[in-house]
């Protein structure tokens, strides 16, 4: 393959439904050559998409043994491995929640969440060796490798990014990128769903989920120099032309949760593509001479987008029974366990029968667009 064209991966957030990527990235390793390194030289990701792009980036020499290890992992999921989900965990943080609303606050003991992610972030500390980023950057398997967090002090959406020397920091609008070693700390704080997971303290300012107030998913990939980029989304792309439907109940508490949810994590991205293809358009009818001499450089970036052929949170429905008891029946006392609540449901569900599935139709919705995969990897 030619080392000329930069691709870029973009891996969106989601919770429990970033296993769908995983299966997208089966079938992308059986169109790439075994003990070949990875096929994308930009990695970004955000939320649960950080993880599955810092477990890419760590093993960036060898693309099919990276894709390997994270089907291993995500294959045999279970919610202890993510947060504590015992009884006793559950009680006791229920319990601060009510004595805290009861007495108008605790001081420097006031819950900060719903549930504590200890476990996940011993999982990954054991998992992924984080000092190999900067190796296979300078042994030039990896171009850079970009985490997304949102900053609760300044509003900020900051893509802390590791990479090559020549990458220029940018500013824009409430978002820029800062060039640091990128730590298990930084992809704790990306994937830090507010309300459900701790924030965690980046330099001056704690930071949560990188979804929250990420306007421009696509923009860490072209600032950090991509050519082609492949973005694996969450969403049935069919779902935002959804029909209005006359409801007579009023929304539960699970179903507002997850109807936030889908606000944060899923409805950026269709209006950043859009906004793409009008900047490709428009580069298409200006003459190159003239696009030679503008001060701000602008390149044709070609987007390959591939999403679930299925509602999710419909899928979720049907693994509902793979929860702990202790969260099995804290969902269903918030509405969760119907048809109207699974969204929240598809979000916690890192149980290894529904991430098999959605890994099952992550690789069946990426052979049927192989098409499309071969000419993103062609030269």
């Amino acid at each position: 393959m030619s080392k000329d064209i930069k691709r870029g991966l973009i891996l969106m957030g989601g919770g429990a439904r970033a296993a769908y990527q995983i299966g997208v990235l089966k079938a992308v390793a059986e169109l790439h050559p075994r003990g070949d390194p990875t096929p994308f030289k930009i990695i970004c990701g955000t939320s649960a998409g950080a993880i599955n792009a810092i477990s890419l980036a760590t093993m960036a020499d060898n693309y099919h043994y990276s894709v390997a290890q994270m089907l291993r992992v995500w294959g045999n999921f279970r919610i202890p491995q993510v947060f504590q989900s015992d009884v006793k965990s559950i009680s006791k943080n229920a319990l601060r929640w009510l004595v805290a609303l009861t007495l108008g606050g605790l001081g420097k003991r006031n819950p900060v969440a719903m549930l504590d992610r200890k476990p996940l972030r011993e999982l990954l500390l054991r998992r992924l060796d984080f000092s190999r980023i900067q190796q296979v950057i300078d042994e030039g398997h990896l171009h850079a490798i970009s985490v997304t967090a949102s900053g609760y002090g300044s509003g900020h959406s900051v893509t802390f990014y590791q990479g090559s020397d020549d990458i220029i920091p940018w500013s824009r609008v409430r978002r820029f990128g800062s060039h640091c070693p990128i730590t298990i700390d930084h992809v704790m704080a990306s994937s830090a769903i507010p309300f459900l997971f701790e924030a965690v303290k980046l330099h001056r300012e704690y930071f949560g989920d990188g979804s929250m107030r990420q306007m421009s998913p696509l923009s860490s990939a072209l600032h950090l120099g991509a050519d082609r980029i492949l973005v694996i989304g969450n969403q049935r792309e069919d779902e935002q032309h959804r029909e209005r439907s006359n409801t007579t109940e009023y929304p539960n508490f699970a179903q507002i949760a997850g109807h936030i949810l889908d606000s944060i994590f899923l409805d950026s991205l269709e209006a950043d593509l859009e906004r793409l293809r009008r900047i490709n358009n428009t580069i298409d009818v200006i003459p190159s001479r003239h696009l030679k001499k503008t001060e701000v450089p602008l390149r044709k970036v070609d987007a390959y987008v591939l999403s679930p052929s299925v509602d999710i949170s419909e899928l979720a429905q049907d693994y509902l029974h793979e929860l702990p008891r202790t969260i099995r029946y804290l969902l269903k006392g918030i509405g969760s366990s119907n048809k109207q609540g699974s969204g929240l449901a598809s979000y916690l569900l890192f149980e290894k029968g529904y991430c098999r599935e959605l890994i099952r139709l992550g690789y069946q919705d990426a052979k049927q667009e192989q098409a499309m995969l071969e000419q993103f990897l062609a030269d």
